[in-house]
């Protein structure tokens, strides 16, 4: 198994690619080639390191990748909780049907090791205790989190069927170096796009939500180590394990860029969750992890390299 290949179904985004590119420093020497699946890739092939341009649509380029890899990991998402706040088809068609559609091919090839990325942050609602662990039960306020949940039960019916090693990773809100501004994904991505073009800052509520960062990197090497523990199977939280509040980040920002940012507060979204942090227990006994970038440590990393300046 460890001398198989590794795919990365959206392996050009933000997880997918920083997961991509230290897969193949670290795995690609040793015997596993690297596998990307994209939508938007541009077709390359090199030594020990495959791109294809494509969507799980694509049955017979799917079906071809697999017969190669002995891990998956399924990174792609085509909607944000905003986009589908009020289009549940939307995840249905763009997500939950494509995610089946996968599966079915899955059956056919014998066990593999699946590493699903779910939502820790949508997933729970608003839990009644903090940090919240795996088996508090789920209560998605939008779509977004509820078809995180309907794949999720499907994962588990897959594994029971293939006897395949499943894991679900539940991340908080990731951030960090490399990750694209899209408006309304990604708060803090979006405060230091706006820092940069001197624009003001939308904010649903008063700024209290509290929500749990993590840093790409340590998302990252969670997952690796995951990859090197293969029998490991289960729903995970990926989480920092602190909270912070928006108003919080917004001064650390503003300590780290030295500005100020400008805020317009609007009044608060039902889909909005009031807090959530996540207890990381579970992973930490299962693989050799923990985040080690601050909150500050990861705005300070992400505003060098939106302005170009090496990391320190």
């Amino acid at each position: 198994m460890k001398n198989d290949g590794i795919l990365i179904i959206g392996g050009t985004g933000f997880l997918g690619g920083a997961l991509a590119q230290k897969l193949y420093r670290e795995h690609a020497q040793h015997g596993r080639p690297i596998h990307i699946l994209a939508r938007h890739a541009e077709q390359q092939s090199q030594d020990m390191l495959s791109v294809n341009r494509g969507s799980l649509d694509n049955t017979e380029l799917v079906r071809g990748l697999l017969t190669q890899c002995s891990t998956i990991i399924h990174a792609a998402s085509t909607t944000t909780p905003g986009v589908s706040a009020r289009q549940p088809t939307l995840e249905a068609s763009q997500n939950i049907l494509p995610t089946l559609r996968f599966l079915e091919l899955l059956n056919d090839c014998g066990p593999k090791q699946l590493i699903f990325f779910s939502s820790g942050g949508t997933f729970y609602g608003t839990p009644e205790i903090s940090p919240v662990s795996e088996n508090t039960p789920f209560a998605p306020h939008s779509y977004y989190g509820a078809g995180k949940v309907a794949i999720e039960a499907f994962l588990h019916a897959y594994q029971i069927q293939t006897g395949s090693q499943v894991v679900i990773l539940r991340p908080s809100n990731v951030y960090g170096s490399g990750q694209p501004y899209r408006p309304g994904f990604g708060i803090i991505r979006t405060m230091l796009e706006h820092v940069l073009r001197g624009s003001a800052l939308e904010i649903w509520g008063d700024g209290e939500i509290i929500r749990d960062f993590l840093y790409i990197d340590d998302l990252v090497d969670a997952c690796i180590a995951l990859i090197s523990h293969d029998q490991v199977s289960g729903s995970f939280n990926l989480g920092y394990g602190e909270g912070h509040s928006l108003n919080t980040v917004i001064r650390t920002m503003e300590a780290v860029c030295a500005t100020s940012v400008k805020v317009n507060y609007l009044p608060a979204r039902q889909l909005d969750v009031a807090r959530i942090v996540l207890n990381t227990d579970k992973l930490r006994q299962h693989i050799p992890w923990n985040p080690r970038i601050s909150l500050s440590e990861g705005i300070d990393l992400t505003w060098r390299s939106l302005q170009g300046q090496p990391s320190q």
